[in-house]
């Protein structure tokens, strides 16, 4: 089960909706054009064709399996007395003392120059389900890293 937020979840079923209503018939009309030239056997743009619809479905399926396993959260019953998922948290890395501030999200929403970090994330799974004042050490590919929570907020 992927917690979600409610925008996550409409962006998630647009962009399927999309993939099967325009990008499917896209690559069934590339595939039927390269049919058109020819022998098969010889034929790359048909097999590049082919190689790029069974992308595309494979896309199609991966966003239908976790729209299914979507589970929308209730933002009204979060609260900010600790980082969870959904929660903006605002936090000081006390050893260069720069300020960073990241929105806690689940894998498909992620997106970090929006500052949305996956709650799979090593920050993210460090910080979670500690308060305001808090500091944390956070194990970071690049080593350690210690954070101070300065604020946590809703989403």
């Amino acid at each position: 089960m992927a917690y979600m937020s409610q925008e996550g979840y409409d962006n998630l079923v647009a962009e399927l909706q999309r993939l099967e209503s325009v990008e499917r018939p896209k690559a069934s009309a590339a595939i039927a054009e390269a049919r058109d030239k020819g022998d098969l056997s010889e034929n790359s743009e048909y097999d590049a064709a082919k190689e790029a619809q069974a992308r595309l479905e494979d896309k199609i399926n991966q966003m239908k399996l976790a729209i299914q396993d979507a589970k929308v959260v209730d933002t009204s019953r979060l609260s900010t007395d600790s980082v969870q998922i959904l929660t903006k948290v605002e936090m000081t890395n006390l050893t260069t003392k720069a300020k960073m501030s990241y929105t806690i999200v689940s894998e498909n929403e992620a997106n970090l120059r929006e500052g949305k970090i996956s709650i799979k994330t090593p920050i993210a799974q460090g910080l979670l389900g500690k308060k305001v004042g808090e500091e944390v050490d956070v194990q970071i590919p690049r080593g350690t890293i210690k954070l101070r929570i300065d604020k946590i907020s809703l989403a």
